[in-house]
């Protein structure tokens, strides 16, 4: 039994659009259209793929210093909670024989 519905990938090519850089989202929608066109029946879940797959190569993410979280040595800051001084300080006790 065959079933056709017109799937209209719009609303997911916006969502995919939307962590782009502005400059790269024209392009992207372009990119995502020609890609659609080229092939004339489409599922949804190939038009995922084939659109997440693009979104991949237009995804620049920003550098560690702009987002505030470099990474690698040296570039953590102290630890408040290692360099405090302990609030219970340890007390010997003896062990039981």
């Amino acid at each position: 039994m065959a079933t056709s519905y017109d799937l209209d990938p719009e609303p997911l090519i916006s969502r995919l659009a939307g962590p782009l850089l502005p400059a790269d989202r024209q392009a992207f929608r372009e990119a995502t259209e020609a890609a659609l066109e080229a092939v004339p029946c489409w599922g949804p879940g190939a038009v995922y793929r084939c659109v997440a797959a693009l979104q991949r190569e237009f995804f620049h993410p920003p550098s560690d210093h702009e987002t505030g979280h470099p990474l690698g040595v040296g570039s953590r800051r102290p630890s408040k909670l290692a360099s405090a001084p302990l609030a219970f300080p340890r007390v010997p006790t003896r062990r039981k024989a």
